[in-house]
């Protein structure tokens, strides 16, 4: 047994993490400040005899040393993340990524803990150059183009999490191409999925940003906590991973499947990007990551297909529509 901090904990990948860590058997410390993430998430492991809950944040160095004490790994889970939140308020988004993951990675090198430090698909920015490979360029716009600044904020991290590497700390960086499934918020700031999977369940419009022919690669959660949890190894230490599926979707196709499998009366509308986010807001018209490394490494394959993990979150999303799952 392990003691575990997970950072976040309360938040969509962080509540399926520390459940799935718990059944392995170690002792699991969630950290979060509930500023996304939801307490009612950890419903069925906030009493559990080897969990224990600490309301705060990693911004707060002092909270983070105490958590730390006799460490042995820490998963890095919290952030400020969100198109919407990188358009509006790049300050927040920031400071918000920066500040906390320096809290954690000094308090990790003083215990020489391990850490997994999450970090995003975004990170490669606008690269053409498919599949994306862990050690691929990085393509960006203007710094004075707001749409970017979580990309790089999380790159800043991942220079620090390296950086700590070199000095001898154990870390592993895992990148995650668009996680979907229960408990994802379908708030402003939420994933794709989880809003058209709610506007199906209420038989409401499903809209798409753009032309709706940009494409994406979607990974089911409980593929993306065993990659996460398999990321512990050290022999993947000072290594970025990508975490994902590697089969695209353009975002028309899995609005028009969406609407399929909830047996939905839906309609889809578009609306231009500028409405939404302001001029000269930028997208990449397609995601595809190479997996060749977490395979090697981490003999982690994702085994879920869109389709089966789509109608688990789709029925997942009709329970807590008529208040049948308390975990909504």
């Amino acid at each position: 047994m392990q003691k575990i901090v997970v950072t976040g904990g309360a938040g969509f990948i962080g509540s399926h993490l520390v459940e799935r860590l718990l059944s392995l058997g170690h002792e699991v410390w969630t950290v979060d400040d509930l500023s996304t993430g939801n307490r009612r998430y950890l419903h069925r492991v906030i009493d559990h005899e080897r969990h224990t809950f600490v309301h705060g944040s990693t911004d707060d160095r002092n909270l983070v040393k105490r958590v730390m004490t006799d460490c042995d790994v820490v998963y890095h889970l919290a952030a400020v993340l969100g198109v919407k939140n990188t358009v509006e308020n790049p300050l927040k988004v920031i400071e918000g990524n920066l500040d906390g993951t320096r809290n954690v990675l000094e308090e990790a090198y003083a215990r020489k803990a391990k850490v997994i430090l999450a970090s995003t698909s975004e990170v490669y920015g606008k690269n053409d150059r498919l599949p994306f490979h862990e050690d691929s360029d990085r393509v960006l716009g203007a710094p004075s183009v707001h749409r970017w600044c979580y990309a790089t904020a999380k790159a800043i991290d991942e220079h620090l999490a390296f950086a700590y590497a070199e000095q001898g700390l154990p870390v592993t960086v895992v990148r995650y191409f668009n996680a979907y499934g229960p408990r994802q918020t379908a708030s402003a700031y939420g994933g794709v999925i989880s809003k058209f999977i709610r506007a199906a369940v209420a038989n409401e419009p499903l809209t798409i940003h753009g032309d709706g022919e940009q494409s994406r690669c979607f990974t089911y959660i409980d593929d993306t906590v065993s990659g996460t949890v398999a990321a512990m190894r050290r022999t993947a230490d000072g290594m970025a991973i990508n975490i994902g599926s590697d089969q695209p979707i353009t975002i028309r196709n899995l609005a028009e499947k969406i609407i399929h499998l909830a047996d939905s009366t839906s309609s889809v509308r578009y609306i231009p990007y500028e409405q939404v986010y302001g001029r000269g807001f930028e997208d990449m018209r397609t995601r595809i990551p190479d997996l060749s490394r977490a395979k090697a490494v981490l003999n982690w394959n994702p085994r879920i297909n869109l389709q089966t993990g789509l109608l688990k979150t789709i029925h997942w999303y009709q329970r807590v529509y008529t208040g049948e799952d308390r975990d909504g």
